[in-house]
C-alpha cells in the first residue's frame, strides 16, 4: 500500500468535509443576515442586514459595494472553464470544487462581518398579515434554492462527491443533468429562489435594496456567462432547451409547432451552476 497516496486521499476527503461545513455555516448565517432574524431570536451580537456597526453614508456605500464586487469577481472568475483549466494545474481536480466553495464562503463571511447598514426605509409592509406573508415568501425562496441543488446533484455541486471519489480512489463521473421538477419550469431555479429570498422582505431599507439589486444584477450577468459555457459545450441541445424553457420566470413558453415542455431527460449533462 502506498502510504503517501492513502494520506493524500484522506486529506482530500477531510478538506472536502471542512469546505462543506463552511458552506453550511455560511448559508445558515446568510438566511439570518438577509432577514434580520438574529435580533428576533435575541442574538444581538450577530450582524444582520440592518443591524451592524454603522458608518457615514458615503463610507458605508463604498464598503458595501466593494464587498459585493469582491464576491461577484471571485464567483465569476473561479467558475469559468478557462480559469479551472489553469487552476487545476495547482489545485488537484478532486478538491477544485471544494476550494471554490470555500473561497465563496470566505467572501460571504467577510461581507457579513464588514457590512455597513444603510438604514433609510424605502418601504415597509403593514404589521401582521402582510409582513408575515413576505417573511414566508422569503423562506420559500430559500427552500426553492435548497431543493434545486438536490434536484441536480447537491454533493457534486459543493465538492463532496469529488472528495469522496478521491478517498475511494475512483474517477469522478458526473451524474448528468436531466432537468427534473423545477428545471422544467425555469432554467435556473436556484437563482430564482435566491432572488425571491432577497426581495421578499417586510422592511426594505436602502442597504437591503442595494444588496438585492446588486445580487440580482450579478445573477443576470452570471447566467449569461454560464449559458455561454453551456452552449459552447453542448451546442444545439442547450439552445433547444433555452428556447423551450424560460430563464427565471416560471411561465410556460409555447411555440406554434410544439407542446409544453414535458421531459428534458435526453439533454446532455450540464456543467455545475456557479454557486
Amino acid at each position: 500500500m502506498n502510504t503517501n497516496n492513502t494520506f493524500r486521499r484522506i486529506a482530500f476527503g477531510v478538506y472536502g468535509l471542512v469546505c462543506y461545513a463552511a458552506f453550511l455555516l455560511t448559508i445558515l448565517y446568510a438566511i439570518g443576515f438577509v432577514g434580520n432574524y438574529w435580533q428576533v431570536f435575541g442574538w444581538d451580537g450577530l450582524h444582520s442586514m440592518d443591524v451592524a456597526p454603522t458608518a457615514p453614508f458615503g463610507e458605508a456605500l463604498a464598503v458595501d459595494t466593494a464587498l459585493l464586487a469582491l464576491f461577484a469577481v471571485q464567483h465569476s472568475v473561479m467558475a469559468r472553464k478557462g480559469f479551472k483549466e489553469r487552476w487545476t494545474r495547482i489545485v488537484p481536480p478532486a478538491i477544485e470544487r471544494s476550494t471554490f466553495v470555500l473561497a465563496s464562503s470566505l467572501c460571504l463571511g467577510l461581507l457579513f462581518w464588514q457590512w455597513r447598514p444603510l438604514g433609510s426605509t424605502v418601504w415597509e409592509a403593514a404589521p401582521g398579515g402582510p409582513s408575515v406573508v413576505l417573511v414566508g415568501v422569503s423562506l420559500v425562496g430559500w427552500l426553492i434554492a435548497l431543493v434545486s441543488t438536490f434536484l441536480i446533484d447537491h454533493f457534486e455541486l459543493f465538492g463532496l462527491r469529488q472528495a469522496s471519489s478521491a478517498i475511494r480512489d475512483r474517477p469522478d463521473v458526473s451524474a448528468g443533468f436531466a432537468t427534473p421538477a423545477f428545471y422544467k419550469l425555469v432554467r435556473h431555479p436556484l437563482y430564482f429562489g435566491f432572488i425571491v429570498a432577497f426581495w421578499a422582505t417586510p422592511v426594505m431599507t436602502v442597504g437591503h435594496l442595494l444588496f438585492a439589486g446588486a445580487t440580482t444584477d450579478y445573477t443576470l450577468f452570471a447566467i449569461q456567462l454560464e449559458e455561454r459555457d453551456l452552449i459552447a459545450s453542448y451546442g444545439d441541445a442547450y439552445r433547444t432547451y433555452r428556447r423551450r424553457v424560460r430563464m427565471l420566470l416560471p411561465i410556460p413558453r409555447f411555440r406554434r409547432d410544439e407542446s409544453p415542455v414535458e421531459d428534458h431527460a435526453a439533454l446532455p449533462p450540464s456543467s455545475r451552476p456557479a454557486v
